[in-house]
């Protein structure tokens, strides 16, 4: 990819630990306008650490090291201020919120711009806006509610946690679809404005979304950059051990 745009993120010798364990080393990670870099890594391995650190949450204590979105720094602003520049999250496993409806946190989330029932019907979710937000919903539907929510706030670096974890055929091809609209997809790579940083374990969603870059989180940093297709099938073959032998 060409990356003709402004750097949206960037994150320099970043360092973080929670109570003491250092999760995350010396990591530097660069995503530009309109660009999509695909995040590998084991289970356990930090990839959730370093997205929950990008967005602000969690007990997560940053010992060295900067983040900065469009320019600006961010490493120690709440949350809601790095959503209000236009940071989202799309959470793995996402709290059940009795008595908020999902058409609510939508009307909320879009500043009551947002029309739910139409944002819904992209994601065949339409009769899921009178319930509970996730309260009894599989794998699948947490997914799309949490997509729904990042549609309507229409961030412009979405950071999306294994997207396709727990998720059936029939619901990862929605999940997919909307990623891809997401990102803006649809549109040519030129004019594209949206970012995304996607983390996954077995790649199963670059049959999905493509990606222009990947990388590797293993042993606390970044390893690997590069094509994220030659990446996984690698990966597939020799283990995520076996990317220790690849330069950095």
């Amino acid at each position: 990819m060409d990356n003709i745009g402004q750097k949206v993120l960037e994150v320099n010798n970043l360092t973080v630990t929670i109570n003491g364990n250092t999760l995350l080393e010396h990591i530097f990670l660069e995503i530009y306008e309109g660009e999509t870099l695909m995040l590998f890594g084991e289970n356990g391995s930090g990839k959730t650490s370093l997205l929950m650190t990008i967005m602000g949450l969690g007990p997560y204590k940053i010992e060295t090291g900067s983040i900065f979105f469009k320019g600006k720094e961010v490493t120690h602003l709440p949350p809601s201020e790095r959503a209000k520049m236009g940071i989202g999250i799309m959470f793995q496993r996402p709290p059940t919120i009795r008595g908020l409806k999902v058409r609510e946190i939508l009307e909320l989330i879009g500043h009551n711009s947002t029309d739910p029932e139409e944002l819904a019907e992209s994601l065949n979710f339409g009769s899921f806006l009178d319930r509970d937000l996730n309260l009894g919903f599989s794998g699948g539907e947490i997914k799309r509610a949490e997509l729904l929510q990042l549609l309507a706030q229409k961030p412009d670096l979405a950071l999306l946690d294994e997207p396709e974890s727990g998720v059936d055929l029939v619901s990862i091809s929605l999940v997919g679809e909307a990623i891809r609209k997401l990102l803006e997809k649809d549109v040519h790579h030129r004019r594209r404005k949206k970012a995304g940083l996607i983390i996954s374990h077995s790649g199963h969603i670059l049959d999905y979304v493509e990606a222009d870059r990947g990388c590797v989180l293993v042993n606390k940093t970044i390893w690997c950059m590069g094509n994220p297709h030659e990446i996984i099938q690698g990966i597939r073959k020799q283990g995520y051990k076996g990317c220790l032998t690849c330069q950095k």
